[in-house]
């Protein structure tokens, strides 16, 4: 039987893409996201990669739908083998600007989602004493920036969330063992659709990644143990370790570029946007910045490749202490 994977907003973006990556492993796969429309667009691609998909529309906002999820998925395809909590919604605004009941909401799915997904998972890996859970996170968990200010917190506190488990489950010797992938900017649909209270369209601040680089950082975390936390690009790198440095730097320096992340198109205030519910539109992994995203990383590629170099490094070494030696007897020494 083939592995049995559980994957939260997994109907567009990356998630999108992290579903059809797995897909091609021919993995049974359970889609989770609220839109149906594009759930069941999801499952398409899915079958037509070579994976088996199971549909699961439900807002991860929901604990109780969460645990029946779980439920769902081990009697349909089986025993869960790795969970990616991936769901999220967020809001871009001045924090002045911005109401508590939205806060709560990005908070709800961002980050509580988390532990819903979390704790289903946890729950039947426990006993087993096997599985992967994925917690998708981003360069914000670390450094938080002006404007996102609620999806900042949640990244943070999924973070914290994330070290206390992985404490916990040394603590009990368990075999299940848990990654937060650490994500740059990403080109997904999240620009068509979240909610916004700025005067111009949004956009990620580049260096832009398409959504399979994050796919297959995701994939190469079920497949190789990373550790407690995997970093999927230089500027993420920069990101986290310039935090640890130089925080008051760079707090003076977001403040200075407060409008990093507009574009200089007007955005349309009637544009609908999916913090409460899902919004329109057959979209995919991709979102509108194909022009800019890039393709490859480099730290992902040294991380997938590490074996090989290490051998190589040796050979090299080898070779290097081979003609010292063959110099040396030729000197006589």
């Amino acid at each position: 039987m083939s592995e049995v994977i559980v994957v939260t907003g997994a109907s567009a973006g990356l998630g999108r893409a992290i579903v059809e990556r797995f897909a091609r492993d021919g993995s049974s796969i359970a889609l989770i996201a609220r839109g149906v429309e594009r759930l069941e667009s999801a499952k398409r691609s899915v079958e037509s990669l070579g994976g088996r998909a199971l549909v699961l529309p439900l807002d991860v906002a929901d604990a109780d739908a969460m645990e029946q999820a779980a439920e769902t998925v081990e009697r349909e395809l089986g025993p869960i083998d790795v969970w990616i909590n991936n769901a999220m919604v967020s809001v871009y605004s001045p924090i002045k600007e911005m109401p508590a009941a939205e806060f709560r909401r990005v908070t709800e799915v961002t980050y509580l989602g988390y532990v819903h997904g979390t704790l289903a998972a946890l729950k039947r890996m426990l006993p087993r004493d096997r599985g992967i859970i994925i917690q998708v996170g981003s360069a914000l968990a670390h450094r938080s920036i002006p404007l996102q200010s609620a999806y900042c917190a949640s990244k943070h506190a999924i973070m914290g969330f994330h070290e206390s488990l992985l404490s916990e489950l040394i603590h009990d010797g368990s075999h299940v063992r848990t990654t937060m992938v650490q994500m740059p900017a990403m080109n997904t649909p999240q620009f068509y659709w979240a909610k916004s209270r700025l005067p111009y369209r949004t956009h990620p601040v580049p260096p832009i990644f398409q959504p399979e680089i994050g796919a297959e950082a995701v994939h190469h975390c079920v497949r190789v143990n990373e550790g407690r936390e995997f970093l999927v690009a230089w500027s993420t790198v920069k990101a986290v370790e310039g935090e640890k440095v130089v925080p008051a730097y760079i707090d003076r320096f977001l403040g200075r570029n407060y409008t990093a992340e507009e574009t200089t198109i007007l955005a349309d205030p009637d544009s609908p946007d999916n913090l409460w519910e899902p919004a329109p539109g057959a979209y995919g992994a991709h979102g509108p910045f194909d022009d800019r995203a890039r393709t490859f990383s480099t730290e992902l590629w040294l991380s997938k490749h590490r074996p090989w170099l290490a051998v190589a490094s040796a050979m090299l070494v080898g070779a290097a202490f081979g003609v010292r030696a063959r110099k040396d007897h030729g000197d006589g020494r």
